[in-house]
């Protein structure tokens, strides 16, 4: 008769633990404890695992729903700071009044999230913060000092990563969408000629291209550069530079600040520019024709056109490149910078020790990042420096639940904004409250839309917990702000060399949504920026 195998032997054990050490023993398998790092469902901490695979595993599995988890808490701890600082401080038409918005503050939930799903609620807390009402001429502060007031429920993220709205537990898909900066592209024109553009896309704000025309010659470095203001007619780039300020007035100026450094030659397609814009000699003249680009039909007021300009791209209200396009600019115009002997803005804000800002970083373009990127335009159009890959995932970021919802919030905060303006005219200055000023309806209703009805908040996969935890780790390059399945090329939803180790090549749905939703790969991570890193080995 044939001797039991050990797996036989093993079946006949009545102690499982007992079982397994003897496989381990038989198989001379390595038992491995971990030490507690990892956390994830099923793996507790200090649990003992055994390994049978023959090739060691080098990196632990890390927290698969971490994306989830820490954009959430960035939201709850930075997001909404950010979003209350956009707004704050609120003055009325007259300046007499002044609301200042300060630290805000969640309570505890009414309900824990089974009782939320039993009585069909939302698991939420309340959103108070701390408001301050100020005469502008007295300095007098109407009210309590530095009151609470209630901003409406806010729906709060459960431990596996989802929300309970109305007993349905929902995820709110990360979205992958172009990033922020500045990009230099190839196209052709309506003849089949090259072409060259440079975009900078900001976070929030217009749009700024710096365009070559051939002018209807095969070769681009006889053309000349146009500059187009959100889609507007387009505008010489040396008139636009001129307008910018009065050191780029003249052409001896403006010869200058485009020649080559090292040799002192002006590139040839500026001299172009020089000589289609001969007529504008001035800073006033060059002020008046931008005017008259981006509002035509009004009457040509250069003081109105410089307002324009400031309030376009170097307000921060109006125009944010956020942290990451201030990134991707700095990075993408080293070279131009160091050749300007121009230092760039910082990317984050420099705090003491007490956390207040000492230095700002600047969020808005600066003259000498426009004047940057048409001196690298110049260069792309020589063949001295090459156009950008639009699909490489180092030009798109993910936006994941935090950064949605902060949008989102913002939104509501600006029709609050516009209430509360409203609202300051015509209330007496003598009997004016923060109460009687602030109706938190727009904010709550915006909440409710986003988790109600977006592209992005969806009913939770249940399928099997696999399903569950795909779900979570999903990304979207659909939904406000992206990409539509009917504009979507071939390019766009096709795999990458850069997708390889950060984004799962197999899984995306057939139909018309494939290539435009995908998942994150395993040891994928998001860093800071929304960035999507993959570990590697050093070989």
């Amino acid at each position: 008769m044939r001797a039991p195998r050990p797996i036989a032997r093993l079946l006949r054990l009545t102690d499982p633990r007992a079982a397994l050490e003897s496989l381990i023993e038989t198989k001379g398998v390595v038992k491995t404890v971990e030490s507690g790092a990892l956390e994830y469902k099923g793996a507790q901490k200090g649990q003992e695992r055994y390994s049978f695979a023959k090739i060691p595993h080098t990196l632990d599995i890390p927290d698969l729903i971490e994306l989830q988890k820490e954009s959430f808490n960035w939201f709850i701890t930075e997001g909404l700071r950010e979003a209350f600082a956009s707004i704050s401080p609120i003055k009325d038409f007259t300046g007499n009044l002044i609301l200042e918005f300060g630290e805000h503050s969640l309570g505890e939930p009414k309900y824990t999230v089974e009782e939320c799903r039993e009585r069909d609620m939302t698991y939420c807390a309340p959103l108070r913060v701390r408001v301050r009402l100020i005469t502008s001429e007295s300095g007098e502060i109407k009210g309590i000092p530095d009151q609470e007031i209630f901003m409406g429920d806010l729906p709060l993220m459960t431990e596996k990563g989802t929300f309970m709205i109305n007993g349905a537990e929902r995820v709110i898909v990360s979205q992958l969408v172009r990033s922020p900066g500045v990009y230099f592209l190839q196209d052709t024109d309506t003849n089949g000629r090259p072409i060259f553009i440079a975009t900078v896309i900001p976070n929030r704000g217009a749009w700024i291209e710096f365009e070559t025309d051939n002018g209807g010659k095969n070769d681009t470095s006889e053309g000349t550069i146009g500059v187009r203001i959100d889609k507007n007619r387009k505008i010489i780039v040396t008139t636009f530079v001129r307008a910018l300020d009065k050191k780029y007035e003249t052409d001896d100026a403006l010869r200058k600040t485009f020649a080559d450094p090292l040799t002192g030659e002006v590139p040839a397609i500026i001299e172009n520019c020089l000589e289609k814009d001969k007529d504008i000699k001035t800073r006033e003249d060059a002020l008046k024709e931008v005017y008259k680009k981006l509002r035509p039909g009004e009457p040509e007021n250069p003081d109105n056109a410089e307002t324009l300009l400031r309030n376009t791209f170097f307000d921060d209200k109006r125009y944010d490149l956020a942290a990451v396009g201030r990134y991707k600019v700095n990075r993408k115009l080293e070279k131009q910078f160091a050749l300007m002997n121009y230092t760039p803005s910082r990317v984050e804000d420099v705090r003491d020790s007490h956390g207040n800002v000492k230095e700002k970083a600047l969020r808005h373009l600066t003259k000498e990042d426009m004047i940057a990127v048409v001196r690298h335009l110049v260069e792309v159009v020589n063949g001295s420096q090459h156009v950008d890959d639009i699909d490489h995932l180092g030009n798109r970021r993910v936006r994941s639940v935090g950064e949605l919802l902060q949008n989102q919030f913002r939104v509501g905060l600006l029709r609050l904004e516009r209430v509360v303006r409203e609202r300051m005219t015509v209330q007496d200055l003598e009997t004016v409250t923060p109460q009687v000023l602030i109706n938190i309806r727009p904010v709550v209703a915006a909440i409710k839309e986003f988790f109600g009805s977006s592209q992005l908040s969806q009913f939770m996969d249940q399928t099997n917990s696999l399903a569950e935890l795909t779900h979570k780790r999903r990304l979207s390059a659909l939904g406000p702000g992206g990409l539509s399945r009917e504009r979507a090329g071939f390019e766009v939803r096709d795999v990458h060399h850069s997708h390889y180790g950060r984004i799962c090549p197999i899984e995306t749905p057939e139909g018309p949504n494939i290539g435009l939703i995908g998942s994150l790969a395993t040891y994928a991570r998001v860093n800071r920026y929304g960035f999507i890193e993959t570990p590697y080995r050093v070989v």
